[in-house]
């Protein structure tokens, strides 16, 4: 059985030879077993170092970061028995097939599951014996996730999965690492696509300039951060405007309501890119 910290980080700092400031500057966060944690930010915040140290690739770093109730340091190769990773841009041999790239990768692991298995889960079966450089974006993300969770790991380290797909294609790979945590896998995210962290995530961290910021569930940090408006569209001389307000007694929204105009007016909940914005802004 799983513990209940599956990653413990505390104090973590990086700084990488030559700069004058820490990359990561003394973060520290537990993730538990099962839960979907996201790692948001601005680029350079330190999100992809926080990654590597996780993922044992990066090993010069002060504090204490535990994986699966071990030391990240103590583990050596046998920690990628126990996670997936899948990182922005997909890793594969454009000339294999499909099928024939998950059978190279499962090589590498003790006990795989079947590249077949694997194509099922992320709905790719179809695809099994096309040449993997003839797929599409969408095809290769999915093809990448199933690399990750080809050995059916305790943990998966997903780095923008979603990145440069179409709504179709993003709701797929949302349902997969939905179907990965219900599965009790603890799934550890970093990405920009705020409606993917919405549905997925239990909890987020920000990070500004190396530190986190605000840290909570996405509704908690909506509430303190997030602002809530009015949006009304209207059309003036032929021409389609559309106006936020702050609450629906707002004076501005009571003049525009009274000339007629207005076509549709509804409420804008907080969102979690207003969070982001807010807590992540420069000093």
């Amino acid at each position: 059985m799983m513990q209940d910290s599956v990653l413990t980080v505390a104090d973590l700092r990086v700084r990488y030879p030559g700069s004058a400031r820490d990359a990561v500057a003394g973060i520290g966060f537990t993730v538990r077993a099962g839960e979907v944690f996201g790692l948001l930010g601005p680029n350079g915040a330190g999100k992809s170092t926080t990654q590597r140290v996780l993922t044992g690739q990066h090993r010069d770093f002060t504090g204490s970061v535990s994986v699966l109730g071990r030391p990240v340091a103590s583990w050596g190769r046998r920690l990628y028995e126990r996670i997936g990773v899948g990182f922005e841009l997909p890793a594969y041999f454009p000339k294999l097939t499909v099928r024939e790239n998950l059978a190279a990768f499962a090589a590498l692991y003790r006990t795989p599951s079947s590249p077949d298995q694997a194509l099922d889960l992320v709905g790719l079966a179809d695809a099994a014996d096309r040449r993997a450089a003839a797929l599409s974006k969408g095809m290769k993300m999915r093809l990448n996730l199933a690399r990750a969770v080809l050995h059916r790991p305790d943990v998966l380290f997903l780095d923008e999965p979603t990145s440069g797909l179409d709504p179709a294609n993003a709701a797929a790979v949302r349902a997969v690492i939905r179907a990965q945590a219900d599965d009790g896998r603890t799934v550890f995210l970093t990405t920009h696509d705020m409606p993917a962290v919405e549905e997925l995530c239990a909890r987020v961290a920000f990070l500004r300039a190396g530190r986190i910021v605000a840290i909570d569930t996405p509704r908690n940090l909506r509430l303190a951060y997030g602002r809530p408006s009015v949006v009304a569209e209207s059309l003036v001389d032929g021409v389609p405007q559309r106006r936020e307000f702050p609450a629906t007694d707002d004076p501005a929204l009571l003049a525009l309501l009274a000339t007629g105009r207005v076509q549709t007016v509804h409420t804008r909940e907080a969102a979690l890119s207003d969070v982001f914005i807010a807590v992540t802004a420069a000093a």
